[in-house]
Order: C-alpha cells, then structure tokens, then sequence
C-alpha cells in the first residue's frame, strides 16, 4: 500500500481518480487550490485506488493523506 499526502495546505478543488482507478507513477490524483493557485498532487507509486481521504471543498494540511494505493 502507499499513500499520496497533500504538499501543500490548501483546499481540495477536484479529485481526478475514483476508486478502483488503475493509476501510474507520475499520475495526478488531486487538485489542491492554495493562494488562487491549483496544484496538483501527483502519486509516486503504480497502483490501483484503494480509498479516496478527501472529498472536494475540503481544507487539507500538508501531510495529510489523500488517497490510498493498493
């Protein structure tokens, strides 16, 4: 299993994957808003989506974990 953790603190603007997405490494899984800026959180990792951790609006922190791989 691994975890994609947000980079920034920031809001979830739009969530890319579903769950049972097969995902590869470089892959953008969230799109975090901070500052009038969007960031994308991309995974280090192959996979398939295990769990999404946020839905969309949410206030994250960086750290925080978004979505799980299988």
């Amino acid at each position: 299993m691994a975890n994609v953790e947000a980079h920034i603190t920031g809001t979830v603007w739009k969530i890319e994957v579903e769950v049972g997405s097969t995902v590869a490494e470089g892959d953008t899984m969230v799109i975090l808003e901070s500052m009038k800026m969007e960031m994308p959180v991309e995974t280090e990792d192959a996979g398939t989506v295990r769990e999404i951790l946020c839905e969309e609006g949410q206030a994250v922190n960086e750290g925080d974990v978004l979505v799980v791989l299988d």
